[in-house]
This record gives C-alpha cells, sequence and structure tokens, in this order.
C-alpha cells in the first residue's frame, strides 16, 4: 500500500508505523487516521511481526490535528452541508468506525499485538490521544505532553488522558490544559519511562525485541485481560461522549473564530495567542520547550 502520512517497514518481528509529516510536526490530516489504522492492520495480518512501534519522523512525535485548510479540505462534506457544519453529520462521522477519528486511533488498543509508542518533541492534542492509546509509551525526558483543549476546539477524544491519570490530575490538566514533560509524565504513570532523547530509540528497540521472545498468544492474552477491565469501566462510552463534544466545541462562536484566525493569520499566530497567559508550550521558556535539535530519521 502507498501512503500519503506514513511510513511501514519491518525488521524480524517489529513493525514500525512512523507519523511522516515532519515539516508540520507531524499534525494530523486525512487520510493519516486511516493510514494509522491500516497500518495496524497490516501488521497483524503478518504472521511474522509480534511488536509493533508507533513514531513521529522529524522534530516531535505528533503536534496534534492540523488547522489549516488540509484538515477543512481533506473531510469536506463528511461534517458539513452547503459549507456550514452539520451536526447531524459530525455524530455520524464521529461515531462510525469506518470514518471516526477515535476508532483509527483505538486501532492501537484493540491490536491483539502489543503497541509501544516512542515519543518525542511536540505529543499533543490529538497526538497525545493517539499515543496514550498505545500500550506502553516511551518519551524522551524532553518531550511536552498535553491536550489545551480547554482553551478553543475540541475536547478529550480518547479518553485515554482520564484513564491513565487519577481525578486529581485529570481534572487539573482537562481544565487548565497544561503540559508535561516527558520526565513528568512518567513519575505521574501518564506514560511507563522516559529517557534521554539520546537514549530513546535504543530502549524502545530493546524492549520490542525482548516482548517479541515472548509467544505472541501470551503477549495478545495479557494485553486482552488488562483492556478488558479498563472496558468495563466504561471505555467506549467516553470515547463516544468525547467525541460529540469535539464536534460541538470545535464548531462554538469561539470554536469557529479561532479556527478562522488559524486560516487567515497562520497557526503560529493563533497557538501563540491561545497560550501566551499560560506560558507554555509556543509561549514557554527555550527550557521548557522539546530540544528543537533532536530529530528521528526515516
Amino acid at each position: 500500500m502507498d501512503y500519503q502520512t506514513i511510513l511501514y517497514s519491518t525488521d524480524d518481528a517489529i513493525a514500525t508505523i512512523s507519523l511522516n509529516r515532519p515539516e508540520r510536526l507531524n499534525t494530523i490530516v486525512p487520510p493519516m487516521p486511516e493510514e494509522i489504522a491500516a497500518a495496524v492492520d497490516t501488521a497483524n495480518l503478518d504472521n511474522a511481526i509480534k511488536v509493533i512501534v508507533l513514531r513521529g519522523i522529524g522534530r516531535s512525535f505528533c503536534a496534534g490535528f492540523d488547522f489549516g485548510p488540509e484538515f477543512e479540505t481533506g473531510y469536506g462534506d463528511e461534517y458539513s452541508t452547503d459549507g456550514e457544519w452539520d451536526p447531524g453529520k459530525d455524530m455520524i462521522g464521529a461515531i462510525n468506525h469506518q470514518t471516526g477519528y477515535v476508532p483509527k486511533f483505538m486501532s492501537l488498543w484493540h491490536s491483539p499485538k502489543p503497541v509501544i509508542a516512542q515519543v518525542h518533541g511536540w505529543c499533543v492534542g490529538g497526538g497525545s490521544d493517539l499515543a496514550l492509546c498505545a500500550d506502553l509509551i516511551i518519551a524522551s525526558d524532553d518531550a511536552q505532553i498535553g491536550a489545551p483543549y480547554s482553551r478553543l476546539w475540541g475536547c478529550y477524544l480518547s479518553g485515554m488522558w482520564i484513564y491513565r491519570l487519577g481525578l486529581s490530575r485529570c481534572k487539573w490538566h482537562a481544565l487548565t490544559g497544561e503540559p508535561l514533560s516527558g520526565q513528568v509524565a512518567a513519575e505521574v504513570e501518564l506514560i511507563n519511562s522516559a529517557v534521554p532523547f539520546e537514549q530513546l530509540e535504543k530502549t524502545v528497540n530493546d524492549l520490542a525485541h525482548k516482548l517479541a521472545q515472548l509467544p505472541l498468544s501470551q503477549l495478545a492474552a495479557m494485553k486482552l485481560v488488562v483492556n478488558k477491565a479498563y472496558e468495563n469501566q466504561g471505555i467506549a462510552n467516553t470515547q463516544a461522549l468525547g467525541a460529540l463534544l469535539d464536534g460541538y466545541m470545535r464548531n462554538t462562536p469561539e470554536g469557529k473564530a479561532f479556527l478562522d484566525t488559524a486560516i487567515k493569520d497562520g497557526v503560529g499566530t493563533v497557538i501563540h495567542k491561545r497560550d501566551e497567559m499560560f506560558g507554555d508550550y509556543s509561549s514557554a521558556q527555550v527550557d521548557q520547550k522539546p530540544n528543537p535539535n533532536n530529530e528521528i530519521t526515516p
């Protein structure tokens, strides 16, 4: 299969899916969610593969959804009628497993083969929803992981922030939108571990090879029993509500103005305005941002 937004490769028993829009920090546009899910299917159909690694090429894992014209153009009439947002279409699109973002992200969760997310640079918004659907998440210690939905445009999609964090921390990050460094994210167990960037690829590769030495049936069984315990807590219901609210929040007067400004004046302008009073993300001090020299190559 020819992919537009990702790369797919295999090495022995390990399949690697690489988000491949480095010039845009791997921001999400169609058909990226669809291509991720298709690549997961390819790995699951390959009997030689036991472990899947998800990573981003360039300076970041994924900086969220692309607010630019490619997003609107790509989905076109799926969410609108006569150029206006159609809440009915948005609802159907959000809950439809063939078109919704969340079912595509959750292909990582539902894969019987374990998925390791290798996170560096920015992992924001939809990018964080994607990464947190993986089974194991290893980040560089200077990565920035956040979901600033409360500051306009969107709502938790996968619900994994809620299930991976305790109530107090989840409420804090849900309401403030503040990011966590990779190091802090590991300390509070949002992710599994954080290492210096120079050790990231080797750490993930070593873990993937260790898991690949185990019987796939055992890996699948252990993953399934843990997944079902959390699914019984209502993940599917949370995701359905999050996806519906995401559509509404993107189309409030404030949400529309946010997107219009992004298209007119550029994403950088609207993001800086969003973050300015918090002093994080685009407005953070240099030492609170990922090192821009840390790049993953294909």
